[in-house]
């Protein structure tokens, strides 16, 4: 009985910080939300609509079914550019651990050049190299996230266990075997790492490789709305892809992070 009543307290005590911290998160949402609405009363909707403008235009956003396919098209291009970049980042770093030789090149030319290459020109060159097109828009995200996962993937290989890859190599001396069975499930926390991060920056430049080298797409939105000085459009698009960015985080990442836990 003691027992139980000491496990009933701790859940208690670890139940009630966590609804303190959604409290008071929610009620600095509801905060700056409050705070918003006082501010676009004296100024234009033009300039800063109100919450209640964004709002029905985020709304429209995710009902009207040529809004629809842009932000379809726009997180498909995610998805798609965060598995690449994923997979290109692995190779990479899988190239110096085979052979030694190489890290300098990965590390010393290839990593910063691509860390240090701007975002923009990236975006400008896909518009000459390859017009505007879904590959421009993927080149882009792709060129940008790449260097990104490289650095984490490097990183978790660095900090595998040598002493079980060791352990492995006793029982075969098959190495795609040892990669699938051994090196893959330890690497699972890093691969999740980069993908989490590959997703976040995908949705922060997916805008500008949208506005500089795509006929659809949440940037096209913006772009439009831009054009026709439509503010609540251009907001209710910035927070779209939070909504989105949220789900996919929630419903993808997540249960992804946890299912590397239990590996």
């Amino acid at each position: 009985m003691q027992a139980f009543n000491t496990t009933n307290d701790q859940s208690k005590t670890s139940t009630f910080p966590a609804i303190a911290d959604s409290f008071f998160s929610w009620l600095l949402v509801i905060g700056l939300i409050v705070g918003w609405w006082a501010l676009s009363r004296n100024i234009s909707d033009l300039v800063m609509p109100g919450p209640l403008t964004v709002g029905k235009s985020l709304a429209e956003m995710f009902v009207d079914p040529v809004f629809l396919d842009d932000i379809l098209i726009s997180t498909l291009r995610v998805i798609g550019s965060v598995i690449i970049s994923v997979i290109l980042g692995l190779i990479l770093a899988l190239i110096p651990a085979r052979f030694p030789l190489a890290r300098v090149i990965v590390h010393e030319r290839i990593k910063p050049f691509l860390n240090s290459f701007p975002s923009v020109g990236w975006a400008i060159l896909a518009v000459i190299w390859f017009g505007a097109s879904d590959f421009s828009v993927m080149f882009v995200q792709v060129a940008i996230l790449t260097p990104f996962c490289l650095v984490n993937l490097a990183e978790g290989l660095r900090e595998l266990d040598q002493e079980i890859l060791e352990m492995g190599r006793s029982f075969t001396r098959n190495r795609i075997r040892i990669f699938i069975k051994i090196t893959i499930p330890m690497l699972l926390p890093y691969v999740i790492a980069a993908i989490r991060i590959a997703y976040g920056v995908c949705w922060k430049i997916a805008l500008v490789s949208e506005l500089f080298g795509a006929e659809s797409g949440i940037g096209v939105i913006m772009l439009r709305a831009q054009t026709t000085a439509n503010a609540s459009m251009v907001f209710a698009s910035c927070f779209a892809i939070v909504v989105i960015f949220m789900a996919g985080e929630k419903l993808i990442i997540n249960p992804l992070a946890k299912l590397a836990e239990q590996k």
